[in-house]
């Protein structure tokens, strides 16, 4: 939950809001699943997984999945592209969380499940199809809507695009361990008391160490008129050495 989000939710009359800055990083971290919206499963730039045998897939399944039984998985990692958001499902909730951690300990890093497994799916209003069953893995990277290329964000970066600036959001501590050289560093629950210090005649490219602060940050700038975009990558910086693996 962003702090945005928080302080609606206590408009609402909701008293025991917290908000956990550590985020999706942390969360995985300690082995602990993600969930896809429906929405996202429908219309993300994804690969959906169904892990069920390809008897129960051919029976019905999610529409976009690919048919890669749970026993088949290890000799699929080489087909499943590491920078894709990949969704898995299954009937059996315990056999999607295992293919979760054995992805991620595969180096990775955008995993989740079907929000409520597959049960979950149908039992939202989701339906099954019976086209004819996909095994082939076909995925095309897509910016999303408000996301900042790759080779614009590094064109800002080295002072080559004159009508950008960059926008770190981490928290304090994070920075201090290390930042890219002249950008502005504001952690995101800092954005909406300090976007003064933002210019509002530049595009801000906005980013912290996936995208997920980045995008939030960036959504609250845009509503404030800010030309304001986020950048998906995973950074790591010791001093001004910064790596980038997007």
């Amino acid at each position: 939950m962003s702090t945005k989000s928080a302080g609606l939710a206590k408009k609402m009359g909701y008293k025991n809001v917290q908000v956990y800055l550590d985020g999706e990083p942390a969360w995985k971290k300690e082995g602990l699943p993600t969930y896809a919206s429906n929405k996202f499963v429908k219309e993300g730039n994804i690969v959906l997984v169904d892990l069920r045998s390809t008897d129960k897939s051919k029976k019905g399944r999610i529409a976009r999945s690919v048919s890669i039984p749970y026993d088949n998985l290890e000799g699929r990692y080489k087909d499943l592209p590491k920078k894709a958001d990949i969704v898995v499902y299954s009937a059996d909730t315990e056999v999607a969380t295992d293919a979760i951690d054995d992805l991620r300990d595969e180096g990775f890093k955008k995993v989740v499940m079907v929000k409520g497994n597959l049960k979950g799916w149908t039992k939202s209003g989701g339906k099954l199809v019976t086209t004819p069953m996909v095994t082939d893995v076909v995925w095309v990277r897509k910016l999303a809507k408000g996301e900042v290329s790759g080779k614009d964000f590094k064109a800002a970066l080295s002072g080559k695009a004159a009508d950008a600036v960059i926008l770190d959001v981490r928290t304090a501590d994070e920075v201090s361990e290390g930042k890219f050289k002249n950008v502005i560093t504001i952690p995101v629950d800092q954005i909406g008391a300090r976007m003064s210090e933002l210019p509002k005649d530049k595009k801000i490219y906005v980013h912290c160490t996936t995208g997920a602060r980045a995008d939030m940050a960036a959504q609250e700038l845009k509503e404030k008129g800010y030309k304001a975009f986020y950048y998906v990558a995973d950074i790591k910086c010791k001093g001004s050495d910064c790596t980038i693996s997007d």
